[in-house]
């Protein structure tokens, strides 16, 4: 009988192969996200900018032809072609580029942020399919255990030592369980479309889940100096230098801009001239200066405004992402004492189970105290899952905000 007695137990696979199947499914989502495929098309039009920035604006170019002459004693304009190209200050061009590449830089902090955001979502989902898994596998195996008291209390009935009231709650319990796996089948299937749905697959294809997951005994160390390197911190980083890149840029675009052409007059011959140089080429420059220049100098207060907002952005999104990590390390802390705990009143419970067994063997077995046992046992099992579940999923938190 002590061998019937269910305890919780977990697939023996080593740690690699668990996180090995975890990171497949990361990077198979990686692949197919059509989210992720949405952050590397932004961050490749914006890194096509910087060709767009080493440009010049457009060469003008004039043509114009004397529809009708005047008759008159001297060489007449028939028509005139003129090219001009402004060229921006020394400096601007590469200033222009500088100022796109930072812009792509920052858009590439997102790409990274999806991805990670991404890998958070699978873990969490991931964790939480190990969960259901777990609890079919612990309440098939009750169910199993209660069927085995249930043909102790019909033999029990024979001879007089249980009533049918026994063999009724019995056989009611197990139903009571099947129904929650039922439950569990259906949470199993919405969970496994959830992680489907992520990595852009099919909503009823098999997530396969691998080994067993345990609550290390000791606490981990975490340090708050880490989230200065999380993507979404240095998001603001960059933003702030890409503002920098501009405020240089606006600098060179309030400088003049040089102009280089040439016009060319071609001119109809007059008996009153006799020189064959009737026509002329003219080379010109031009200087545009900007003398309302208002605009560059608002330009250069939004942008010191913009770093400003983007240093309180920034300590404000350092001051969430400080309660998320210090509510993750908690609520892993809590998972721990939790499952210490359930372990304990496992424990306890199986000890009771046993010598309740041991009566059975007298000739006195109380079968409402079975299943007032068994009940708690798989309460037991059924928290140690949870909790080592919301261990873990606050891990993927932890990782996400610190690694």
């Amino acid at each position: 009988m002590k061998n019937t007695i269910l305890i919780l137990s977990l697939f023996l696979v080593s740690g690699f192969a668990k996180a090995q199947v975890l990171e497949d499914l990361i990077q198979e989502a990686y692949t197919n996200s059509p989210e992720i495929q949405k952050f590397d098309v932004q961050y490749k039009i914006a890194s096509e900018i910087v060709n767009e920035a080493n440009s010049l604006r457009n060469t003008d170019f004039n043509f114009g032809y004397m529809a009708v002459a005047p008759e008159m004693e001297m060489p007449m304009e028939r028509f005139r072609v003129s090219v001009m190209q402004m060229l921006p200050w020394f400096g601007t061009i590469s200033a222009r580029k500088n100022y796109a590449a930072s812009m792509a830089e920052a858009q590439y902090v997102e790409v990274v942020i999806a991805k990670r955001k991404l890998a958070l979502s699978i873990s969490q989902r991931y964790y939480q399919l190990y969960e259901i898994r777990a609890k079919q596998e612990v309440l098939d195996k009750n169910i199993t255990l209660l069927q085995t008291y249930e043909r102790l209390a019909l033999n029990s009935l024979e001879v007089g030592k249980a009533s049918a009231v026994d063999v009724l709650r019995l056989q009611i319990r197990q139903n009571e369980l099947r129904q929650q796996k039922e439950v569990l089948l259906q949470e199993n299937k919405e969970i496994q479309a959830a992680i489907n749905s992520l990595m852009n697959l099919p909503y009823d294809k098999e997530v396969v889940v691998v080994g067993s997951f345990e609550i290390p005994e000791e606490e981990n160390y975490y340090n708050y100096e880490n989230l200065d390197v999380n993507p979404e911190l240095l998001k603001y980083d960059k933003l702030y230098q890409s503002v920098e890149q501009a405020e240089v840029l606006n600098q060179k675009e309030s400088a003049p801009m040089l102009g280089f052409g040439v016009e060319y007059v071609n001119q109809e011959n007059s008996p009153m001239i006799t020189s064959p140089y009737k026509d002329m080429v003219m080379p010109m420059v031009s200087l545009s200066i900007p003398i309302f220049n208002n605009k560059y100098k608002s330009q250069t207060r939004q942008n010191e405004l913009r770093k400003q907002e983007i240093q309180f952005q920034k300590e404000e999104r350092l001051n969430v992402l400080k309660a998320d990590l210090s509510k993750a390390i908690s609520q892993q802390n809590q998972a721990r004492i939790k499952f210490s705990i359930q372990k304990q009143n496992l424990k306890q419970a199986e000890d009771a189970e046993e010598i309740l067994i041991k009566n059975y063997e007298t000739g006195i077995i109380d079968f409402k105290d079975i299943l007032d046992i068994q009940e708690l046992q798989l309460k037991f099992q059924m928290a140690q899952i949870e909790s080592v579940t919301m261990y873990y999923v606050q891990s993927a938190i932890i990782n996400y905000l610190s690694n």
